[in-house]
């Protein structure tokens, strides 16, 4: 019974967090047999959620610090959900014995279930993969060894749209699986170290191919500038298209960043760049005219949304603050690191929030009939939803109002920058018809660009 409402809670906070979730090699996942999935690790908790959300399998094996056992509501939640304590070194010194714990993981690989994994080792911002630690290799060498079955690691690209941002996009992207069979549990058997270096350095390349990695942030945000003026803006891309684009112009900016054509492509782009964000606008802004008519229509139809959401968000709006505070609360207060205090609130709110609601339909209940007790449960979950709409409306309607604004204010500064923007974006596209890998499809056609 806890297991599926754990199931069911991630499912609600993964839809609720991101406005999108896009999930490409689905295919790549087994259906049976031990699976171990491995990802990169760039947002904490929620990689661990999203991946058990996701990857099709259930239940979902993770190891984790066993000091998250020791808070009473969370450690139920975290056995419920597959979780395996690990007792970190640092932390318990000399007492820290996992033996336990890997037992209990060789004994759910056996038994044709699944498990995941961060090789990484820690959550981290880098602009690229870190250096793998050679856990996932080790675990599942060593479960093929045993010779009761083979493992399948599975790679996992976990690649955010502003990760931090609340209803953000995210794309996952399941690579091929690395088979580790009876030929592997053999290397393994020879020369222990030798394999799981071996077996490590695959799976960093096969991590690579399914996450965007540049040596720098500097490298993206080129690479960025570059996609943005490079894309059609008759077509919207996809969480996976996003990815794959910047993709593709970080290898090729990598190629030729030393060609003099492409350096002054780049000096051109970053002025221009400069120049968007001095006067507060953003690239999309300037693609083509806004006619004043359709900007207070979009505007209007943005502020009846609000008007019409409203009613519905306001009595659960006066229950989420005081969550808001005590979950920010508990997680400065109780945590020992920086994840965990993410960790804790939002295990705080998504405890907090059932039992408040829960609390007042029983008080309505009690005062005026069970029946209008449950209408009210069910009204504070759709106060919620309406909540979180209502923020997304007053986001979109602030955004509209400034960018029509600004883009009145400083007319003549757009003018200039939109004559600079035509000269930057025929300037790219041929930059990339010169450098681009012929043997790679091109994602878009001529029909495309020629598209208004």
């Amino acid at each position: 019974m806890l297991r599926r409402f754990v199931r069911m809670l991630v499912h609600v906070i993964t839809s609720t967090f991101f406005r999108r979730i896009d999930v490409a090699g689905l295919e790549n996942v087994p259906e049976t047999g031990a699976v171990i999935f491995a990802g990169n690790h760039p947002n904490a908790l929620m990689d661990g959620w999203l991946l058990t959300a996701k990857c099709g399998r259930w239940p979902l094996h993770f190891m984790a610090s066993a000091k998250l056992w020791e808070f009473p509501l969370l450690g139920p939640l975290m056995t419920a959900s597959g979780a395996v304590p690990v007792y970190r070194r640092e932390e318990h010194g000399d007492d820290a014995d996992n033996s336990r714990a890997f037992e209990k993981l060789y004994e759910v690989m056996e038994a044709g279930q699944t498990m995941g994994v961060f090789p990484e080792g820690i959550s981290h911002a880098e602009s690229q993969l870190v250096k793998l630690k050679t856990g996932t290799a080790r675990i599942a060498l060593a479960v093929a060894a045993r010779g009761k079955t083979e493992v399948s690691i599975v790679p996992c690209g976990l690649n955010y749209i502003h990760r931090h941002r609340f209803r953000s996009q995210v794309l996952i992207e399941f690579g091929e699986p690395i088979v580790v069979g009876a030929e592997w549990a053999e290397r393994y058997r020879n020369d222990e170290r030798e394999a799981v270096l071996a077996l490590t350095e695959l799976l960093a390349d096969a991590l690579r191919a399914v996450t965007l990695n540049a040596p720098d942030w500097s490298t993206i945000r080129k690479a960025q500038i570059a996609r943005r003026l490079y894309k059609p803006s008759s077509v919207e891309l996809s969480p996976q298209q996003y990815v794959e684009l910047n993709r593709r112009f970080i290898d090729g900016y990598l190629r030729v960043v030393d060609h003099p054509d492409m350096q002054e492509f780049q000096n051109a782009a970053e002025n221009y760049q400069a120049r968007l964000e001095m006067l507060g606008l953003k690239d999309y802004q300037l693609r083509q005219e806004i006619p004043p008519g359709t900007a207070i229509r979009k505007a209007l139809s943005r502020f009846l949304t609000m008007l019409v959401l409203l009613p519905i968000a306001i009595p659960g709006g006066l229950l989420h603050l005081p969550v808001g505070w005590i979950a920010s609360l508990v997680g400065e207060r109780f945590s020992y690191e920086m994840d965990d205090i993410a960790t804790l609130k939002v295990f705080a709110t998504i405890l907090l929030l059932p039992v408040i609601y829960i609390a007042v339909a029983t008080l309505v209940g009690l005062n005026f009939g069970w029946l209008i007790g449950l209408v009210t449960l069910v009204l504070l979950f759709l106060s919620f939803a309406a909540s979180v709409r209502l923020l997304e409306a007053e986001t979109n309607l602030l955004v509209s109002m400034l960018a029509v604004l600004r883009l009145a204010r400083f007319s003549e500064d757009v003018k200039e920058l939109r004559e600079e923007r035509a000269a930057l974006v025929a300037q790219v596209r041929a930059l990339a018809d010169r450098f681009a890998d012929p043997e790679t499809p091109r994602m878009f056609t001529r029909d495309d660009f020629g598209r208004r």
